[in-house]
């Protein structure tokens, strides 16, 4: 079966190393998405630290050299029509958009450069929002939540968002910050690489409240692949205990998947994205054919099709 993976961490990798993106060193790469059935991959640019702007220009110049280089494989989605089926599909996203400092027009720029999808921030506090993960001592303490909200710039960043239709990414924000988005939104909300609190209770998966107002919303969650969310046992049987849990809270039309390939040890029996059909067939035994076609690849078809 044909899937979409809502995030991957494999361009900046790439942008970072100076490997091609067909590498095989990579947890993802191009050869291995399309013999994998990868009918889409978003690619997030990744930025953090001082010299995050600078970073993101190199790795959206690399970017397109990757995608000049790599025509016979691969082709980017500005739109739902770029899904042609015959070439893997290359969706560009943005992790963490505390880059653009106080400018908010670089979120034009980021629409003009062919960003579908955008987060406010990664793990530590920006000029938009503050992160789910809080710190103390320098270690991340897991099990506490993060009320805090976003920041004034941060709400007119979400508005500008909406206005240039760049999908919204709550993975990483605080709660306070995606309930700020999820209440106000008339839009599909995404979290790209998130899993279900109540089967791995750590911040960075989402209560149940919060998958329910994802669902709410129109938008999907992609569950993510690493160990530290997904929680003790079996990789494969932890994806399907989220990927149940959260059809059990928000319906089948809520979930999705979202690797976080090259962003995460390899998690034992999931390695990298040629493991991807033998965890479909695995999923297939426990979740009906309608419902996984959903999760492999409508869901954020539908998404992707409101923001044409």
């Amino acid at each position: 079966m044909n899937y979409v993976d809502l995030h991957c961490d494999t361009l900046t990798e790439s942008a970072k190393s100076g490997h091609d993106l067909r590498c095989a060193a990579l947890q993802t790469n191009l050869e291995k998405l399309k013999k994998s059935g990868c009918a889409a991959q978003c690619f997030a640019i990744f930025t953090q630290g001082e010299n995050a702007a600078r970073f993101f220009e190199e790795s959206l110049n690399w970017y397109g050299n990757m995608l000049e280089l790599n025509a016979d494989l691969a082709v980017p989605v500005l739109n739902s029509s770029c899904l042609d089926g015959d070439k893997l599909g290359c969706i560009l996203t943005v992790e963490n958009l505390g880059f653009i400092g106080e400018d908010l027009s670089r979120l034009t720029e980021l629409k003009a450069s062919g960003v579908k999808m955008a987060s406010l921030v990664w793990n530590f506090e920006n000029s938009l929002a503050a992160p789910n993960l809080i710190f103390k001592d320098g270690l991340p303490q897991f099990e506490r939540r993060n009320d805090m909200g976003l920041t004034k710039l941060g709400r007119e960043a979400v508005e500008r968002l909406r206005e240039l239709k760049i999908i919204i990414d709550i993975s990483h924000l605080s709660d306070g910050g995606a309930e700020e988005i999820l209440s106000t939104s008339k839009e599909p909300v995404v979290a790209s690489h998130s899993n279900a609190a109540e089967v791995c209770n750590v911040s960075r998966n989402l209560t149940d409240a919060q998958i329910k107002k994802v669902a709410d919303s129109g938008g999907v969650i992609g569950v993510n692949f690493c160990k530290d969310f997904l929680g003790p046992g079996d990789t494969f049987d932890c994806v399907l205990r989220h990927v149940k849990h959260i059809i059990n809270v928000g319906g089948e039309d809520v979930v999705a998947l979202g690797s976080d390939f090259d962003g995460i040890p390899a998690p034992p029996g999931l390695e990298d994205c040629a493991r991807m059909p033998n965890l479909l067939e695995y999923l297939s035994k426990e979740i009906p054919f309608g419902a996984l076609e959903k999760l492999c690849f409508k869901n954020f078809l539908r998404v992707l099709k409101h923001f044409d």
